[in-house]
């Protein structure tokens, strides 16, 4: 009862049971989806159900079968059901599989040109280089990309700010056109989405169900042969491959697959070359060999694209920094050495302005004339009827 209810339930989405052999002996698209063909091969009839169907039916031969009867039925007095359903899938799935190996290997390519292209990733290496030979007091000629993603948690020990944010800076400073970086090499990010041995062993298996599909084929034709040879099949029907129209996918059968196979052997080109070009490029940015064979291509893009994403945070907090002080002082701030910016200088000075600036009046005033003052003696003899320390020490 079980298997009576899902197979009714499966042929609520499926045409009528007579139509079921016309349509798949010509592998009609029109009357079976994708998602049909699907629901068939798990609909696939055994020989103790089919064994069963048949008694109980030459037991009553006036009873009218059930609908789920009746499909195992008609779907059992299919010759090579299960190879027919395979080779139908495989022409239909072969675009979608063909892309779920071609994307990956796209975007890994376009990948390593946007970094090579990249002026920002160029100075971001450079700088990080100088600071850390600077750190380390050495001079070495490059570092291992994962450092990058320590940048965040390296401080400073005087204001606690991260390495990253002092590289922001220094880049503001140094190269003001350099741009975010994340939005420069969009690529890196899909491609470390991608598991690359997983598109290796997709294309292999891709590779052995075209090989299987063409002796699947094979089969077919021969059971064909015999078919349009046999009075009993061509009575029943059975002879409708050749009653096939002409575009259909039963007649395209050898092209599709001989397209399929040439296909894949450009696509197997592709994997290698790109993959060899990662790994040169790897070499070029300073990896040794023994490094490029332990390095997956999802984990440097990985690093990479993480990366871009926290210096472009902290690049944004550092704009926004800049822009609230520029709205704080005014809209136009004059320049250092202007009049409006010396005036603005003697209208509000600093603690230490003002303190250069009493030391100044003190200096430059005649010792007859000077007034009492807290923090200087009047009298060098005098120095010892202070008590304690100066208040504050100040700038010469």
């Amino acid at each position: 009862m079980k298997r009576s209810n899902i197979v009714t339930i499966a042929m609520s989405s499926l045409p009528p049971p007579r139509l079921l052999p016309p349509a798949i002996y010509s592998m009609d698209s029109s009357v079976l989806d994708r998602e049909d063909i699907q629901r068939l091969q798990s609909l696939m009839p055994t020989e103790e159900e089919l064994c069963l169907i048949k008694e109980a039916k030459a037991q009553n031969p006036h009873s009218t079968l059930a609908l789920a009867e009746l499909c195992l039925l008609t779907l059992g007095e299919i010759p090579h059901l299960n190879t027919r359903l395979q080779l139908w899938a495989f022409a239909l799935d072969y675009d979608s599989l063909e892309r779920e190996i071609a994307e990956p290997l796209f975007h890994l390519k376009l990948a390593m040109e946007q970094l090579a292209a990249s002026q920002t990733f160029r100075c971001i290496l450079a700088t990080v280089l100088a600071i850390g030979n600077f750190l380390n007091g050495c001079k070495a000629r490059g570092f291992e990309l994962s450092y990058l993603g320590k940048l965040s948690y390296v401080r400073d020990t005087h204001s606690r700010q991260p390495l990253l944010h002092h590289v922001c800076v220094l880049l503001l400073q140094l190269y003001p056109q350099s741009s975010d970086l994340y939005s420069d090499i969009t690529a890196v990010t899909k491609a470390g989405k991608f598991d690359y041995s997983l598109v290796q062993s997709n294309l292999t298996q891709l590779e052995a169900l075209c090989k299987a599909s063409w002796e699947q084929l094979k089969i077919l034709d021969k059971a064909d042969d015999k078919k349009k040879g046999g009075k009993l099949e061509k009575r029943r029907g059975g002879g409708n491959e050749a009653l096939a129209p002409e575009g259909s996918i039963r007649h395209r059968l050898p092209q599709i697959l001989k397209e399929c196979e040439e296909k894949l052997k450009v696509l197997r080109a592709v994997h290698r070359r790109v993959i060899n070009r990662f790994h040169s490029f790897l070499l070029f940015l300073g990896y040794s060999r023994a490094m490029v064979r332990d390095t997956k291509a999802e984990d440097f893009c990985k690093t990479i694209s993480n990366f871009s994403l926290e210096y472009r945070t902290t690049r944004q907090v550092i704009l926004m920094q800049r822009e609230r002080e520029k709205q704080r002082s005014g809209t136009e701030s004059p320049g250092p050495n202007t009049p409006a910016a010396r005036r603005k200088r003697q209208q509000t000075p600093t603690q230490e302005n003002e303190e250069q600036c009493r030391l100044e009046e003190v200096l430059s005033t005649p010792d007859s004339t000077s007034r009492l003052d807290v923090t200087l003696p009047r009298n060098r003899r005098r120095m010892t009827d202070i008590k304690g320390p100066f208040s504050r020490k100040m700038k010469w």
